[in-house]
This record gives structure tokens, sequence and C-alpha cells, in this order.
């Protein structure tokens, strides 16, 4: 097991490295006759690509999308669906001198250990890069969800300290670091700008919301809804805690505090997140994820070389001084792929 697949029904498996000739993904298990096409795709790309604000990397992507098969007169046909973006502007030559160096916070060490070998441009397989091919396929998945009124949005709720109050979605894409509280974007601008100066990096939180999705999503025990949804969004390589719901507030209250009472019309409340004993209840889900700080800082660290001796390093290249907002496209792309793969499994059922 390799672990470049995911999903059951709708499935998906990413491939390329940071630095080779380009990145991408196979669709398979998406249905048949869905209008399908590269611009679709393109704006969901258009969000995670480098260059869109100033937390992100110089490096210059175009991230153009390339459909190579699985499409017939702009519809999707059933066969596996293949995704591809060339890498046109990776540049190793920076990460040559340190090349025998493991750079800390990343899977440097933890690939050689596994592998015997790593590829030590940009970070290969485990860049950030991968998540190219994960927001193209959650591009598709959104398609199919939007056949059923599902909708996910992705907004940042706190940047390196700063965080958000006001939860506006018509706000999210309107600035540059999509975050649903336009009054706090000065405030994370002098953030940005002070960390960047220091050559150091920062960390936030984003707030991934689900509409329209409908009860009994889900399967028991093993594959519940919650558990998919915090493989999934645990799977992006920086995010480090998941919560749903009310999450670690949870463990404070009250069991009459955090019950939802259940009304002719509803749910009174949403503590649950929209998901309760892992099956969807037809309300919102709500998910919040942690986002580490990117570890590529300028400022000198402690570390070792392949033989085990001690250096100092100080990562040059061209980073993001934080994943968010970028990463705000991923985890919109990883709740889609659950979704998906979870509606097209009740449909076996029902």
């Amino acid at each position: 097991m390799s672990g470049n697949t995911f999903g059951k029904v709708f499935r998906i498996t990413t491939w390329g490295e940071s630095h080779g000739k380009g990145v991408g993904v196979i669709v398979d298990g998406c249905p048949p006759r869905i209008p399908l096409d590269e611009g679709v795709i393109q704006e969901k790309l258009d969000r995670r690509r480098p260059g869109g604000s100033d937390t992100s990397t110089k490096r210059k992507e175009p991230d153009q999308a390339i459909i190579m098969s699985g499409i017939f007169e702009g519809m999707t046909t059933g066969t596996p669906i293949m995704i591809m973006v060339n890498n046109k502007d990776a540049d190793s030559r920076a990460y040559a001198s340190n090349a025998h160096l493991f750079r800390p916070g990343h899977g440097d060490i933890t690939y050689e250990k596994k592998y015997g070998i790593r590829d030590w441009r940009g970070g290969g397989r485990s860049s950030a890069r991968e998540t190219v091919g994960r927001v193209a396929a959650g591009a598709v998945a959104s398609l199919l969800l939007q056949q059923h009124n599902i909708q996910v949005i992705a907004y940042t709720i706190e940047l390196g300290g700063i965080k958000a109050v006001k939860r506006d979605l018509h706000a999210v894409y309107q600035n540059r670091y999509y975050t649903s509280d336009p009054d706090v974007v000065e405030e994370m601008d002098r953030r940005v700008d002070m960390v960047k100066k220091k050559g150091d990096s920062l960390g936030g939180m984003v707030e991934i919301v689900a509409k329209g999705v409908p009860a009994g999503l889900g399967e028991p025990v093993f594959d519940k809804l919650d558990a998919e949804l915090a493989k999934a969004l645990m799977s992006i390589g920086a995010v480090k805690g998941i919560e749903i719901g009310s999450g670690f507030q949870a463990a404070q209250r009250l069991g009459s505090e955090n019950n939802d009472p259940i009304l002719p019309d509803g749910f009174s409340s949403n503590h649950a997140g929209g998901i309760l004993a892992g099956i969807s209840n037809g309300d919102e889900l709500v998910m919040r994820v942690s986002v580490k700080p990117i570890p590529s800082i300028s400022i000198p660290q402690a570390t070792i070389d392949k033989n085990g001796r001690p250096e100092t390093i100080s990562t040059s290249g061209r980073h993001d001084i934080s994943p968010i907002p970028r990463i705000n496209a991923v985890c919109e792309a990883m709740v889609n792929l659950v979704l998906a793969d979870h509606l097209l499994r009740q449909k076996a059922i029902s």
C-alpha cells in the first residue's frame, strides 16, 4: 500500500514532485455525463497558485490544468480522468548546497529513514506542490456535489495570532487572505510584514463549512463521516489538528450544554458540527484545522547531516511565509472529495 490513493468509490491518485516535470491526479469512479472542462479546474487551481498574497512564495507557476482523459464533448465519460499540470518555474539551485542536510520541520529525515533515498529539490513528493492534484480532483468532485446542491467553502479565521471575529462568507474571496472578517486584513498585513522581515514564518486556523449536506452520509464504526473528514484534512502536510463542531470546547461543557436539542424544524444549535454517530444529520458541517508555520525559514537552526554530524542550516530559496491562504483551497478540495465519495456510497444502498 503506497498511500497515494484516497477514496473508495470516488477515488483519486496524485502523482509528481515539486521540481519534477509536473504534478497531477487520476480521478476514478466519477459518474458519467457531468459537464467538465479545464476552466472549472482552473478556477480552483488559481486559488492555491503561488503569488496570490504577501504570504506566498515568489515561485511563478501558471498551474495550467490539462485534462488528458475521461472527457468527451465536454462531459465526463465514466472512465478515469487524468489531469496534468506542468512545472514551469522550478529552480533547484538554492537546494543543492543543503542537499546533505535535514531541514527541521520538513520530511527530509523521515523520507530518508523510510526509503533510503529522497528528492531534496524542494521536498520532492512531500512538498505542498503535491496538493495541485488534490485541488484539481476536488474541482471535479465539486461538480458532482453541485448537482445535489452541496457547497463547501474554506476561510481563514486566524493568521499569526490575528483572529477573525466576523463570519461573512460573502467577503471570503474579496480579500487576499481569504478571511471571513475583512476588518482584520490590515492587521494581518502588519503581522506578515513583521515576520517576513525577521525571516520567520506564520501558522493559523482555517474553518471549513459544507452547506446542503443531506442526512445519512457516513458509514458506521470505522468509516464515520467525521473520521473520514479528519483523515482527509490531516493528510494535508501543514495541518496539525482538527476540530469538528464544538471540538475541544466540548471537553469543558456539560451534556446539557453540548447536546443539540431537536425541534420539529431541525436542530436549535450545532455543537455536533452536522454529524451524529459518524453520520450527517442534515445540518451544516463545520470543521476547523490548525495549520503549522512553514518550516523553511532563513533564521539559522540546528540540524544534522546524513552522517549524523551536527550542522547549522539557514533555508534559502522561494518559500511561503504561511500556508494560509493557499491551503484553504486544499481544505475545500479534501472535504469535497470525502463528500463525493460518501454521496456515491450512500446511493449504492438507498
